[in-house]
């Protein structure tokens, strides 16, 4: 049997390993036929030299990551793990990343290289779509940028805004008034707001319309001037509102559209606007497009596991 010694050194053996020695677990799932031994300051693999190999190039890439970065998280390694290349799971180390100062001081930036590509294409063109399952941070990255451009005077308002298309609920059967009905439904974007912005500045935002959360519908007839404009949920438009959509972009207006066809809420047989315009507009100059992946998502490891279950399953329909 084949042995690997790997010593560490310059970082803390502790915080590699995780507590309980969490990060060495899954390793050890990742990789079932060596046996892998973390004690002290060595981590030791036995087993096939081809096996060791695979191993010994991933366990480098991840003590590369952590002194890089001073942390390894669960994410973090499975991108790692499941990538073909440094390109496909690490954001580069740049003070440039950094996208917003969020609440607390925390540093808000593109965590995988599709979010990094994405933030690059909304740099470059003024209306992006971008598109893929859910938690691969499409919308936490679009917020993140239009806050950005809002406090760097680049644009006067933030637009966020939502086809008001319920997720198998009847809004009508909530309590309240039209605002309090649909506060639930604009969550996610409030959610994100929330770690960008101070909760007074927030609302004072709000109460200006600086900031400005609202349903689809809302938009028609207006001229979008001077805004950073988010379509989120995308995928719940029909031809008609998403063209309308489309057409409300004014003077110095950046637009994002958002979606995952994947989840589509609308009645059986009505084309989604999402699908359509990303057919039509594909190679019209000045648009941007973008796929994200599972490799993307950067919440809890069972939702890779959970869209990869639904995608096998609707591949077989």
């Amino acid at each position: 049997m084949n042995e690997l010694i790997i010593e560490l050194s310059e970082i803390s053996p502790r915080d590699f390993f995780g507590q309980q020695n969490a990060n060495i677990d899954l390793l050890k799932q990742h990789f079932p036929k060596l046996k892998i031994v973390a004690r002290g300051n060595k981590v030791k693999a036995y087993g096939d030299e081809e096996i060791l190999e695979e191993f010994d190039k991933r366990l480098s890439m991840l003590l590369e990551h952590f002194a890089k970065y001073n942390k390894l998280d669960e994410n973090v390694i499975e991108r790692v793990l499941m990538s073909h290349s440094k390109a496909d799971y690490e954001t580069p180390a740049s003070s440039n990343d950094v996208l917003v100062h969020g609440v607390s001081g925390r540093k808000i930036k593109p965590q995988t290289a599709n979010q990094r590509k994405l933030v690059q294409l909304m740099y470059k063109n003024d209306m992006v779509f971008a598109v893929g399952p859910a938690g691969t941070g499409k919308t936490y990255t679009g917020v993140a940028l239009a806050v950005k451009a809002l406090k760097e005077k680049q644009v006067k308002r933030i637009i966020l805004t939502r086809p008001a298309v319920e997720a198998g609920e009847k809004l009508g059967f909530l309590p309240g008034d039209l605002k309090e009905k649909l506060d639930p439904y604009m969550m996610p974007l409030y959610d994100a707001l929330r770690d960008m912005i101070p909760a007074e500045k927030l609302e004072s935002n709000i109460e200006k319309g600086v900031i400005q959360i609202a349903p689809l519908a809302f938009m028609r007839g207006r001229t979008l001037d001077n805004a950073f404009v988010i379509l989120d949920e995308a995928q719940n438009t029909t031809h008609a509102q998403m063209k309308m959509f489309l057409t409300r972009m004014g003077k110095n207006a950046k637009f994002m559209i958002t979606g995952d066809p994947g989840q589509i809420d609308l009645p059986r047989h009505t084309l989604s606007g999402l699908k359509e315009a990303l057919l039509i507009l594909k190679n019209v100059d000045g648009v941007g497009i973008i796929h994200l992946d599972d490799k993307d998502v950067i919440r809890h490891k069972l939702v890779k596991k959970v869209i990869s279950a639904y995608k096998a399953i609707e591949n077989t329909d």
